[in-house]
């Protein structure tokens, strides 16, 4: 059994030309970024689907390292946190987040590319924002 909507399974296959082209409508568990939990209404999950879908995704992917856990497949995550404590330039570090944020989120069919990447440095703490771009529009993200 995967964590993934059985539709994202589906699409990686189709993607890898072992199927049809066309992807099925992107579904995902609703999550609520303010309380960082699943999104429930009357104590149910709650589906969604196309552009919040490949956020919640991204998101998810964003938030998981990559090969640390046996649930998730060894495409599934980021190495963002490899960069933590790394003496590289702003130019350098600006380089390695964009590429390390394509590695992560591109392995996803849903999402064509990746935008608009601005990094901010301040003291120990960096953030990220940036436009993933998927085949139902635009989706700015902040990490």
């Amino acid at each position: 059994m995967s964590i993934f909507p059985q539709n994202f399974e589906q699409a990686l296959i189709t993607s890898n030309g072992l199927g049809s082209s066309e992807l099925p409508l992107a579904k995902e568990y609703g999550w609520d970024f303010t309380n960082n939990t699943f999104l429930l209404i009357d104590g149910k999950s709650v589906l969604v689907t196309g552009r919040d879908a490949v956020k919640i995704w991204a998101w998810k992917a964003l938030q998981t390292p990559k090969g640390v856990y046996k649930a998730y497949s060894l495409n599934f995550g980021n190495e963002l946190e490899s960069l933590m404590n790394q003496s590289l330039s702003n130019a350098a570090m600006s380089s390695e987040v964009e590429r390390y944020l394509k590695e992560a989120l591109l392995v996803n069919p849903y999402i064509t590319g990746i935008s608009n990447i601005t990094l901010s440095i301040d003291g120990s703490k960096t953030s990220v924002d940036f436009t993933a771009e998927t085949i139902y529009g635009e989706v700015t993200m902040s990490v």
